[in-house]
């Protein structure tokens, strides 16, 4: 894709579009939100943004609420049941049948049985009023913080309680317009534990299967509230965070807390994983940029890529494959552990969103041109 046409990373475009949404259009928005998405045979065939396993069988979502599943490794698809008629963008399972899916309009949604039905859960309204409880409680700990700091201390603690302001300002602006904000991305540990990301700093937690949900910005050093892309956990435990402007925020303690860690590149990071490797993280996104590290991102390797194309999502194979996948039909592999990729573009040259893979050394890829089967290079296999 010469853009990511569904703003999942909201490109310039995207980003001018959205905010120049008026209040008919939030209504709009309203609208899809409470339309369910319509059952066609040409799902499988429309946009899909993203695509995991949930045990033996395989989902996908995308455009107008399509979510669809395999129980034969992609050969022929279900519709699921889906409440809203939003484009999705992210999915993930804590089980093997229950999983969460996000998309625009700050919506998360949640089945029980393995894709086939699912539920909102939480939409960007909520998702907003959270946030605003959250900044005003946090001015209000500054607040006292400064009435109670030396007098040496309190320029930066007034300084730092002025950017809380402006944000509160901007999340009560933002709620004023409606839901128009989407999330980017989902990862839970289980049935219970999860968290969703998404544009302008959006990041939430739930303990209780999204019953409810706390908003955890605060917890990670993102004052300007750049997008966050990305999010998953890596062998060893650590759970991987990035976005806009070369964000790497890393957790060792189950998401309590995260650390911020330099980047060797300031561009947008749109996913990461795990190499299988304990501590190992690969990050990716903008003209094919990758970054590498052994040390839970103490430091940091450019992997060379001469492709050059944007990188949408990656994974590992059983036997220690990695495979990432991109704009333009671009489908990367490295059978040495990220050290170097050999780089082959699919002929149709769609853009490829989400990749799993299948039996022996082939993968299922998501993306413009709906689901496909293809060989380790990408090529078509039906």
């Amino acid at each position: 894709m010469a853009k990511r046409l569904m703003c999942k990373t909201l490109g310039a475009a995207c980003l001018g579009l959205s905010m120049a949404w008026s209040a008919p259009a939030a209504f709009a928005l309203a609208d899809i939100i409470e339309t369910p998405a319509r059952l066609t045979d040409l799902a499988p065939e429309n946009l899909l943004t993203d695509v995991t396993r949930a045990g033996e069988r395989i989902v996908a979502v995308g455009e107008r609420g399509h979510i669809i599943y395999s129980d034969d490794e992609g050969k022929t698809w279900s519709q699921g049941e889906v409440p809203v008629s939003v484009t999705l963008t992210g999915i993930d399972f804590g089980s093997d049948t229950h999983g969460w899916a996000v998309g625009h309009s700050g919506v998360v949604l949640k089945t029980t049985d393995a894709g086939a039905t699912w539920e909102l859960q939480l939409d960007g309204t909520r998702a907003l009023e959270l946030a605003i409880e959250s900044r005003e409680e946090q001015i209000a700990a500054m607040e006292e913080r400064i009435e109670e700091a030396p007098e040496e201390q309190k320029s930066d603690l007034e300084w730092a309680l002025d950017d809380l302001f402006f944000a509160l300002e901007n999340l009560q602006a933002d709620l004023e317009i409606g839901p128009v904000n989407p999330l980017l991305d989902v990862w839970f540990e289980n049935e219970q534990r999860g968290f969703v990301v998404g544009a302008y700093g959006m990041f939430l937690r739930t303990v209780d299967g999204g019953e409810t949900w706390s908003d955890w910005a605060p917890r990670i050093d993102n004052r300007q509230n750049f997008h966050l892309n990305g999010i998953t956990r890596i062998t060893g435990g650590a759970i991987v965070l990035v976005g806009e402007a070369g964000q790497i925020h890393v957790s060792v303690d189950g998401g309590e807390t995260f650390e911020r860690r330099e980047s060797p590149y300031d561009g947008s990071l749109f996913g990461v994983i795990g190499t299988g490797q304990v501590n190992e993280i690969l990050a990716f996104g903008l003209r094919g940029n990758m970054l590498f590290s052994t040390d839970l991102g103490k430091s940091w390797r450019m992997v060379p890529n001469s492709a050059g194309a944007t990188l949408n999502d990656g994974v590992v194979a059983d036997d220690g494959r990695i495979t990432l996948v991109g704009n333009g039909g671009a489908v990367l592999l490295s059978t040495n552990g990220a050290e170097t990729f050999r780089e082959s573009f699919r002929s149709d040259r769609e853009g490829v969103m989400s990749v799993v893979p299948i039996s022996g050394t082939d993968l299922l890829i998501v993306g413009e041109g709906g689901a496909k089967i293809t060989d380790a290079r990408g090529k078509n296999l039906q």
